[in-house]
């Protein structure tokens, strides 16, 4: 009798996309505002720009920033505005959200720049656990790319798959 371990996972069709190959290098800065309101809370025009101004910039070179106010403050869309329009020299992008939101939008990103054609026609397993921070709003899009080209999609892993879409 034969003992030989067979990887029967390695020898199928089945093709795995793990999120995470395409998590982008950059350090994520969540940059609040409040500290630049009069209290806490009220936006004073001529001060704001004045820290726009003497900001340092620099220091977000290469960064994907998430704009945000922790207070309850109502901040006008031109403050974010002005404050994109500086990290654009320096930020590889910026958003007003949450670091959350901020993964999001770079994998949105992402995800419609994806080269799908090689999951034509074959079971793809969408991988589940990863040690970065893949949002569950990309697994999401990512599904939705390819249900039209995926024979079918699984999540998880090949060992512990849940079925999502099947082609009838």
């Amino acid at each position: 009798m034969d003992n030989e371990i067979v990887n029967r996972v390695a020898n199928s069709k089945l093709k795995v996309i793990d999120l995470e190959d395409y998590y982008p290098s950059g350090k994520r800065v969540l940059f609040d505002i409040k500290d630049w309101l009069f209290e806490d809370l009220v936006l004073r025009e001529k001060d704001f720009r004045v820290s726009v101004t003497e900001h340092d910039w620099s220091q977000y070179q290469d960064c994907y920033v998430a704009l945000h106010c922790s207070t309850d403050a109502i901040v006008p869309d031109w403050a974010y505005m002005l404050i994109s329009l500086e990290l654009q020299a320096y930020s590889k992008l910026t958003i007003i959200g949450s670091l959350e939101t901020l993964e999001s939008i770079i994998y949105a990103s992402i995800i419609s720049e994806l080269d799908l054609a090689i999951y034509k026609d074959s079971p793809v397993i969408i991988k589940g656990c990863s040690n970065k921070p893949v949002p569950a709003n990309s697994l999401v899009l990512l599904s939705q790319r390819l249900k039209p080209i995926a024979k079918s999609i699984m999540f998880g892993e090949a060992c512990s798959s849940v079925p999502l879409f099947k082609r009838r």
